[in-house]
This record gives structure tokens, sequence and C-alpha cells, in this order.
């Protein structure tokens, strides 16, 4: 069988997840659901990013300890996943047991090699990113250098670190990035390769004193300071999967893990991830998937510009995690940032969802009981639009194979709309007997709700119950092997909403 591991990043818990975080968790749902229905074995895996300064400082103002806090953000950010209807197969925490002990052990082996020292560092830091940035990374505001993310003033820092030799990497990262297809779309790859190209590599400090950053794992061979937090963090990716106590299962999801990310996390996955990984002398992941941003108001949806929209709201506004796990991923783009436009978003809903697909539902469902009792026998169908749907699941399946989840959606869709197209030419409550036309159209409705699935996994199961089919791997679902229908319901699926700014 095949293996499909796939991974979103974890996500920090100092407030609960927004519409941004369901962007990048409902897309590696999605691709997770698809090659679930295509027979891989999926590992999904997402969880909360626990440690650092930020969390630290959270809990205190809400005084509770860090532990407290994080425990109880790890279960509001399941719940809220569970709204989403977003089936993962193991939600890690930084603060499990067996990650903390994973990345001491990690820490250690990498200092062993000679590829960690201690030095001083003076320059400037982010408290939000808990970063260090040095000259041409940040940018300046009023004659002030500020954080690019977070456009916040950067602290002036002077303490002693841990660094990791990152410039030790540079052939090696410049031949992985260069002659491997990891990151996808290349172009992400490219950027990287410039900036290498252009800046060169520096050291990377690894460590922070305990008497500013206390909650995190401390450094093995010295108590007075705690590791980085997207040292812990990244390794949550190979700790999960049995990372130094159990091999087999480490072999046998590693050489197939996909990494979902955003782009301003692709340095710290392609840069510090891979160098990580070599200095463990373990192979770099198969694909790092990289989306843009999803904006609001021209900017990056974050909770420190204060410009998110929430989960409850897109829930309560469309009805069902269905209708917001799809219309997130018919606006979903690698390429370039998608602009929140609840005007947009809107008219997919009602167009693509109410109009086309439950429209289809509905009238195929109420004319099948009305005209045959429900139960519609196996006929031949029109052979153009067997042709017609046979080519429309071969680019769902290319589609989805190259993780354009826009286009597999539109896709699912288009088939919907030859059945409604099909409906209107041949007018099937016009006649006695109208079988062969219905046939034809739960046809369609089957290839498009096994299509939808992976978006949509609620709906699809409900109109498979009432019209009498299963939910199965598309490349399985012969056209015309369906011997009988049986039509027990014709459910409304999706409401239309006004249209409103």
């Amino acid at each position: 069988m095949n293996v499909f591991y796939i991974t979103t990043p974890i996500y920090y818990p100092n407030a609960p997840p927004h519409v941004g975080h369901a962007y990048t968790t409902v897309f590696a749902d999605t691709l997770a659901r698809y090659k679930r229905l295509m027979g891989y074995n999926v590992l999904f895996l997402t969880g909360n990013d626990e440690h650092g300064l930020k969390i630290q400082k959270v809990a205190e103002k809400q005084g509770k300890t860090p532990k407290e806090f994080t425990d109880e953000m790890a279960e509001v950010f399941k719940n809220y996943w569970r709204s989403l209807d977003v089936n993962y197969d193991h939600f890690i925490r930084t603060t499990d047991e067996y990650h903390e002990k994973t990345v001491s052990e990690a820490f250690s082996y990498i200092y062993k090699k000679g590829l960690i020292y201690k030095a001083k560092y003076a320059g400037l830091y982010c408290v939000d990113c808990e970063k260090y940035y040095s000259p041409g990374e940040y940018v300046e505001i009023e004659g002030k250098p500020h954080c690019p993310l977070h456009n916040k003033p950067l602290e002036y820092m002077e303490e002693e670190t841990y660094y990791f030799k990152l410039s030790d990497f540079k052939d090696y990262l410049l031949d992985v990035l260069n002659n491997r297809e990891i990151v996808y779309p290349r172009s992400y790859a490219e950027e990287v390769l410039s900036k290498i190209n252009k800046e060169g590599l520096r050291d990377l400090s690894i460590a922070r004193p305990v008497e500013r950053v206390w909650w995190g794992i401390p450094v093995p061979f010295d108590k007075n300071y705690v590791i980085y937090v997207w040292f812990d963090a990244l390794l949550n990716y190979i700790s999960a999967i049995g990372y130094l106590n159990d091999n087999e299962k480490f072999s046998k999801y590693w050489s197939n893990v996909h990494h979902v990310i955003g782009k301003d996390i692709l340095w710290f996955h392609t840069v510090v991830w891979f160098s990580i990984l070599k200095a463990l002398d373990i192979d770099p992941p198969r694909k790092v998937i990289v989306h843009a941003f999803l904006t609001s108001k021209g900017t990056k949806m974050s909770k420190s510009v204060g410009n998110v929209i929430s989960i409850e709201e897109m829930l309560d506004r469309y009805g069902s995690p269905d209708a917001v796990r799809y219309v997130l991923m018919r606006i979903f783009n690698m390429d370039k940032d998608s602009e929140f436009d609840f005007e947009l978003v809107d008219s997919i809903y009602n167009s693509e969802l109410a109009d086309t697909y439950g429209n289809l539902v509905r009238r195929a469902g109420v004319l099948a009981q009305k005209k045959t009792d429900g139960k519609i026998y196996r006929r031949n169908i029109d052979s153009k639009i067997k042709d017609e749907l046979e080519n429309k699941l071969n680019a769902y399946i290319d589609a989805m194979e190259n993780f354009e989840v826009a286009r597999g959606a539109s896709l699912a869709i288009d088939v919907a709309r030859l059945g409604n197209q099909y409906l209107n030419e041949t007018k099937p409550w016009e006649k006695k007997d109208p079988s062969k036309e219905l046939y034809t159209v739960l046809e369609t409705i089957r290839l498009a709700t096994i299509l939808l699935y992976p978006f949509t996994p609620r709906i699809s199961n409900l109109v498979a119950k009432a019209f009498g089919f299963t939910v199965e791997n598309p490349l399985k679902a012969t056209l015309e092997s369906i011997e009988r229908y049986n039509v027990t319901n014709a459910p409304i699926l999706y409401k239309k909403i006004s249209l409103k700014k």
C-alpha cells in the first residue's frame, strides 16, 4: 500500500486559531482525505508549538503556569479542528514527553559532531518571532529597525548563546535546492537560492538563557539555557513518527513526508530544517508544499495585526463545516496571496454549492421519488456525457495529485454542472418513464459527490446515503457500475445567502 505522510506547521497557541490557520489545516486535511480515498496509508499530523517566550508571557499575564495554559489551548485547537471536520491522525504537543526527549537527544547528537558552539550575540531581536535579525533582514520605519512580519520595533539584545553551524551547510543546501524537486511550487526554491547566493549563511542561535526564557526544553549539557523554540518545533515532524525509538515506523513515513507551510516560514523549513536533518544524518523531506497568504485588508491575516476573520463567523455565515472548507479551498492559492473578500466567497458559495451541486441533488432526488418511486435501474448513459465525465475525472486526478485543490474543487462542480445541463436538455419531468435520463443524472451526481468528498465529507456521505451509493476511490467508481439507485431522500444541502459586502 502506498504511504502518504502529511504535516501542518504546529501552531503557537497564544490565542485561538482563526481562518488563516484553517486555510492551511483544511488544505492538509483535504489532501489527506483525497489520498485515503485513493487507497493510501495516510498519516496526517498537526499540533501545537508550546514552548518559548511568547507562551511564557501570555500565561504569566493570565496568572497561569505555561503548562496549564497550553493544556487548555490544546483542547481549544482540537475543538476548532473538530468543528471543521479536520480528521488528523495525531495531534502533537511540544510538551509531550517523547518529543522533549527526542529534541534533547538530537541536540546532544549534533553537539557531539562539533556543529554547535557557544559564543556571544549582540544585535536585534523580535520577541514575537523569537528570532534574531541581521542587517538586511529587517525593515526600517522612521529610521528604526522593525520586524518585517509583525511591524514592531526590534529590541537590542546582548547575551551568550549556543550557535548551530548553519554556514557549514551552504554547499549542501545549494545542491539539494538546485537539483531535487522538493520545494513546490518551484518558484519558492528559487527564492531561497537567491537569498543564499546573495547573503550567504550565518550561524543560527539555537539556545536562550533561562533568566530570560525559562519555558523550554533545557540544553542537555547546560541547564542555564533552553533550546530555541524553532529547533524544538521543527523536530516534531520526526519525533511524531518514532525517530530514535521506532526505526521501522520512521523509515516508512519519513520517506513519504509532505510538509504543508505558509510562505512566511519557508526559510526555516528549507535552510534551517534541511541543515538540521543533514546534521542528524537524515534525508531531506520528500516535499515542502508552500502556499501564499490569506490576506485581509491587504495584509497577511494575523493575530498581532488584528485583521483576523474568526472560524465561528464563517461557520455561522455558511451553516456547515463543509461549506467553509469548500470556499476556503476554492480561493486557495500557492503562488499569490488571496484577499479574503466576503462578496467573492458568498458568490462562490451561492453559485457553486447552492445553485449548481445542491440544486442538482434536490431536483434529481425529487424527480426520482416522484417518477420512479426512488428506484432507478442501470442503463447505458449518453456516450457524449460519459466521455465528458471521464475527462473531468482525469483532470481532477491530475489537479489533486499536483496539490491544486482549487482546480480540483472547480472540476467537481463542473461535473454537477453537466448534470444540470443534461437535466435541462432532456426534461425528464415531461416523460412518463424517465429512468434512462435519471440514471445518467444520478451518475453525474455520484461522480461529483465522490470528487467533492475531500472538501465536503459530511455532505458527500449524506448524499451517498440518500441516493444509495458509496463514496469510494474515484478510479474504481466506474460509470454504469451501479445496478440500482434507491433514492430515499431529496435533501436541501445548502441554503442560499443574501449577497452583501
